[in-house]
């Protein structure tokens, strides 16, 4: 679903980055209260994660097109909605920046539509009631809530999948790109993300169990079911050394089995000759968009900084640029994601240096 720089006009472009940016500051400050620490390295490797994800394009059975994960709703459930939403945003940023994965223009934009909507409606509107509910509850603890945990995941897929699909119709539809009625459109893209919504679910939710059976309390609202006897199998270090494994094998090998098929939004711009649309409306995907001076502008410094553009070294076919960008990608959004905490504070003990500064205080005077 990333959009590029040609299907949004500098106007639109700049008000999704207002918006996203004002999520960011809200997150920004909501963070610095929170002192969990487990939070740090879960954030590094989950983001990792969520990167190595994305390179895995998957087939949607009969329509010609494929998918890949969002990820906002499975980061969200492990971090909450703000952690998930930087989390997100250093993920479309690295990829932007260094891999020439969606445009630098539209970066708020693809920000907004793939990260606020999984992160912060699907956390408030879906998984914390869910998990908060008494639903199931006759079926024990641990089945109850892993019932709840794929509820949650799947439904919030679903869900958040179709706002942010429709938002990338409204954007483009306003800012004048697209030549097909605004129904056509939207007939494209809701069912094949609605279909993309669906793997993602089941694929959160395969990887929530995981870490619901090894170490519970690192997802989102299940904290007190510890007190009722439910305990991890694995330590918080093995835990997050398995989910660093899947990264490197996900990033640098199953990446190169990832579908070739366009992905839900270049399908249902271009890829539709069979329904007329594309043929008929006379879409061109070479010299389809708006052209500004700021998308050149902004395009231009994408070229200079993506040294693995589209996942590959430039000029190069070989696969080997494929496993070179997931291994080199997922560690640089590791170390971005780590060197957000540090710089906003986040998941750092503060009590114990406001104690000392207090006593220091109280000494003095």
């Amino acid at each position: 679903m990333h959009m590029a720089d040609a299907l949004l006009n500098p106007g639109v472009a700049g008000v999704m980055y207002a918006a996203s940016a004002v999520a960011a500051g809200v997150s920004v400050k909501t963070l610095k209260k929170d002192e969990t620490a487990s939070k740090l390295p879960t954030m590094a490797v989950s983001a990792a994660l969520i990167f190595a994800g994305q390179m895995i394009n998957y087939t949607i059975p009969g329509t010609g097109s494929s998918g890949h994960l969002c990820g906002g709703m499975l980061l969200s459930a492990l971090l909450g909605p703000q952690a998930g939403f930087l989390s997100m945003i250093v993920i479309l940023a690295i990829q932007c920046l260094f891999f020439a994965d969606g445009g630098l223009m539209a970066l708020g934009a693809n920000c907004w539509n793939m990260a606020f909507y999984g992160c912060f409606v699907g956390y408030y509107l879906l998984w914390k009631p869910i998990m908060k509910s008494s639903l199931f509850k006759g079926l024990g603890t641990k089945n109850a809530t892993r019932i709840k945990i794929a509820l949650s995941a799947i439904l919030g897929c679903l869900i958040t999948l179709q706002l942010g699909a429709f938002s990338v119709v409204l954007e483009t539809q306003i800012s004048g790109i697209t030549e097909l009625p605004f129904g056509a459109f939207v007939g494209l893209m809701q069912p094949i993300h609605l279909a993309i919504g669906l793997i993602e679910g089941l694929l959160s939710t395969a990887v929530l169990l995981f870490i619901y059976e090894a170490r519970p309390e690192l997802i989102m609202d299940v904290e007190e079911n510890e007190a009722d006897g439910v305990k991890g199998k694995l330590s918080l270090k093995s835990t997050l050394a398995v989910l660093a494994a899947v990264v490197i094998v996900v990033g640098g090998g199953l990446s190169l089995f990832a579908s070739s098929n366009p992905d839900g939004l270049e399908w249902s711009l271009f890829g539709n000759a069979e329904s007329g649309y594309s043929e008929n409306m006379g879409l061109d995907e070479e010299d389809y968009g708006v052209q500004s001076s700021v998308a050149d502008t902004l395009g231009g410094v994408q070229e200079k900084t993506a040294f693995l553009p589209d996942y590959a070294f430039s000029g190069s076919d070989s696969a080997a640029g494929t496993t070179v960008s997931g291994i080199v990608g997922s560690a640089l959004v590791a170390v971005v994601a780590v060197g957000v905490c540090f710089a906003g504070g986040f998941f750092r003990k503060k009590k114990a240096a406001e104690e000392s500064a207090k006593v220091e205080e109280t000494v003095e005077k």
